[in-house]
């Protein structure tokens, strides 16, 4: 990774960071709280487009006047793990690496 990789990298952020901002203030803690939650989930969530997702999703319920549970129901954690349910999580990570190394000592 070059240091041109991380400023863009940071200048990305930042500017995902100013649309998280500009969402209403119920949008915002609820965004604050899928992120902390949404941390243990996937292992390409850092580098995947779940969380812009997010927050263009919100963008547009917010455009249109309808409140944020009004969007993902009342319960954050199950709309988190909806999301996420197809990614490959640090468990899978951790069995598949488990599980290459158990294959070739067998061999």
């Amino acid at each position: 990774m070059s240091i041109q990789d991380v400023v863009e990298g940071k200048k990305q952020w930042r500017a995902h960071v100013a649309r998280v901002k500009a969402l209403p203030p119920d949008y915002r803690i609820v965004y604050r709280e899928m992120q902390k939650y949404l941390k243990v989930g996937p292992v390409s969530l850092s580098d995947g487009p779940l969380l812009p997702r997010i927050v263009d999703f919100f963008e547009e319920g917010a455009a249109a006047g309808q409140g944020v549970l009004e969007l993902i129901g009342t319960d954050v954690a199950a709309f988190c793990d909806d999301l996420i349910k197809d990614s490959p999580t640090c468990a899978d990570a951790y069995q598949e690496s488990l599980g290459g190394k158990l294959g070739a000592a067998r061999k």
